[in-house]
């Protein structure tokens, strides 16, 4: 019972992990649009010889480029350990099967030998 609880407990953090994974690589292209939307106004002010606001615009498309990494970078990590958590609960799965098959083999060849026995 107690290793059911914790597979359980397991599969459920692993859940977390891959939701988590998938709301970092959401906000990472949100921030690329705001970057992109932040180049575009740093472009326009430009043109329209505003050279600080435009200024302010390419910090701000800077700033946004490099909070897009992180939540990739951080995406990218989360990714690794969800792989890991992913591989633990197989193993204790396929750990747990085994020890099944093999107390059912045990169980078997006792049988078998009382067979021989009796012969």
């Amino acid at each position: 019972m107690g290793n059911e609880m914790s597979s359980t407990a397991m599969e459920k953090h692993l859940f977390n992990l891959k939701f988590a994974v998938k709301e970092l690589e959401r906000n990472s292209k949100r921030c690329e649009k705001e970057e992109k939307q932040e180049k575009a106004k740093t472009k326009q002010a430009i043109q329209k010889g505003n050279m600080e606001v435009a200024r302010i615009h390419a910090e701000n498309a800077i700033r946004q480029k490099n909070q897009s990494l992180n939540y990739l970078r951080m995406s990218a990590r989360v990714d690794a350990v969800a792989s890991k958590v992913q591989s633990a609960v197989t193993t204790r799965k396929v750990t747990n099967s085994m020890a099944g098959v093999v107390k059912a083999m045990d169980a078997a060849m006792k049988s078998m030998n009382l067979e021989k026995f009796q012969m």
